[in-house]
């Protein structure tokens, strides 16, 4: 990258990002900043990609992430050496991870690009904007929620999302799984939407009738955490219960 990127970059963190996450509730600066919490890590990490010496822009995106601080004080010898993790690189020990891309309503891998121009601001900008609306009420919630764990991947999905993509429904962002036997779907999805929730009913039937006893319920979720239906078993919906809508 240029130097003039570069020069932006660091400006565009030091005197508006950092600041901005401040107001929020976040500690730290420069490219990682954390949550305050007594006991887990939720941390949010700016990812610089690599660039070529002439390349005139520099591009970035936001990593998050929980671990619990007992899991990372009991890590593996080979493992120590910082007193945080680095939510720019797994660990393996968290509990949750994910891009705010995953976070965010269009779905996909999110970057953001700063190059010499009047406008180079408006990148930073935005980031806080999605930080603000996306990244960190989702830490916050997996701070509240119990833990969960990944059920099923993206390729795993696949086959499931091409369903919901023939019948023009959104697809499954992630699905988790509950200490307390629930596997949640999360997606972008709206509560008024009725074909996707006659479909997404359906899919949840489909996933409660696989017979796996990890699991008696299932629930579904937006981007931005907030329930909109679930199903208990098969043919036994709670859609319509008086919060469900």
């Amino acid at each position: 990258m240029t130097t003039a990127a570069w020069q932006l970059l660091a400006e565009g963190l030091r005197d508006h990002f950092a600041p901005a996450l401040r107001t929020l509730g976040f500690t730290g600066w420069r490219y990682t900043f954390s949550v305050p919490d007594r006991a887990h890590w939720a941390l949010l990490g700016v990812e610089v990609a690599a660039a070529g010496a002439g390349d005139p822009a520099v591009r970035y995106t936001l990593n998050l992430s929980v671990t619990a601080k007992d899991a990372w004080a009991g890590r593996a010898p080979r493992q120590r050496g910082s007193l945080r993790p680095d939510p720019n690189t797994a660990s393996g020990l968290e509990s949750w991870r994910a891009r705010i891309g995953e976070l965010l309503p269009a779905g996909g891998d999110v970057w953001w690009e700063i190059a010499p121009g009047p406008r180079w601001l408006v990148a930073v900008e935005d980031s806080v904007a999605a930080v603000r609306r996306y990244g960190l009420p989702e830490l916050l919630r997996r701070l509240e929620e119990p833990a969960t764990r990944t059920y099923l991947s993206a390729v795993e999905l696949e086959e499931v999302n091409a369903a919901l993509a023939r019948a023009a429904v959104s697809r499954i962002r992630r699905t988790e799984l509950t200490a307390d036997g629930e596997l949640l779907l999360r997606g972008a999805w709206v509560r008024s939407d009725r074909v996707a929730r006659r479909v997404l009913e359906s899919t949840a039937e489909g996933f409660l009738s696989a017979g796996d006893e990890r699991y008696h319920r299932v629930r579904v979720f937006d981007t931005l955490g907030r329930e909109l239906w679930s199903l208990g078993a098969p043919g036994r919906s709670e859609a319509d219960r008086p919060d469900g809508g």
